[in-house]
């Protein structure tokens, strides 16, 4: 359900960001609208680059990146524990991959990215709704970081699980590979409960069958 729920968050953010573009391409071309004169105002801006007009015309290129990176995000959402405590960053990466997408969108049917935000104040270059998204959430991620998480909280991105299944399939192991901190790895096994628990009935066996010998024992000395 969760995954169910961030994907429509995902889609939701995504129609919202090409409806804001969709408006801005509409009524902003000839006529921007000026909502605090010489501070802030919309205006329309094709811009064909990345940021700042960075990489300006190498569309294919950006496609790619943002193709690879869009990846690594996917991968890094289904290897978050499902711990509640990850749950901001869970969000966090909705929020990344929906404006990534965003602006994909635009470079692939147009050939550049709408903009339409301008704070003229600080002459902040033009930017948009997906550009929001992704850099709004990636300065909280930091900030999660830095201040709310630790080290051992992101120790998933570092270790790797292999599963061991018998023929009947009721014992398996799991072998978790650790980077410790001198950079040399730590091999963890778990095991299943059912091993534990023929484990303990074994001991049991074996406390209770002294028990026995020793009674007997006393009977025949007493005898």
């Amino acid at each position: 359900m969760r995954k169910l729920r961030h994907f429509l968050y995902f889609i939701l953010l995504i129609a919202l960001d090409q409806f804001t573009k969709h408006l801005a391409a509409s009524n902003l071309k000839e006529n921007p609208f000026i909502i605090i004169p010489k501070v802030f105002q919309f205006t329309y801006h094709e811009n064909n680059g990345a940021v700042w007009g960075i990489l300006s015309g190498k569309i294919i290129f950006l496609i790619l990146v943002t193709f690879l990176l869009l990846f690594l995000m996917v991968i890094l959402y289904l290897k978050i524990p499902k711990d509640k405590r990850y749950n901001a960053i869970r969000i966090i990466l909705v929020f990344i991959c929906a404006g990534a997408v965003g602006n994909l969108i635009d470079r692939v049917f147009n050939g550049y990215v709408v903009d339409y935000i301008y704070f003229e104040l600080i002459d902040f270059p033009v930017f948009n709704l997906a550009d929001c998204y992704v850099t709004l959430s990636s300065i909280l991620l930091i900030i999660l970081g830095l201040f709310y998480y630790k080290d051992e909280d992101f120790e998933f991105l570092s270790s790797k699980s292999v599963k061991t299944v018998t023929a009947d399939g009721s014992d398996w192991t799991e072998e978790k590979v650790v980077m410790n901190g001198s950079g040399e790895t730590e091999e963890k096994a778990a095991i299943n409960d059912s091993d534990e628990t023929e484990d303990n009935n074994g001991t049991d066996e074996k406390n209770a069958a002294s028990s026995n010998d020793g009674a007997d024992e006393r009977e025949d000395k007493d005898n």
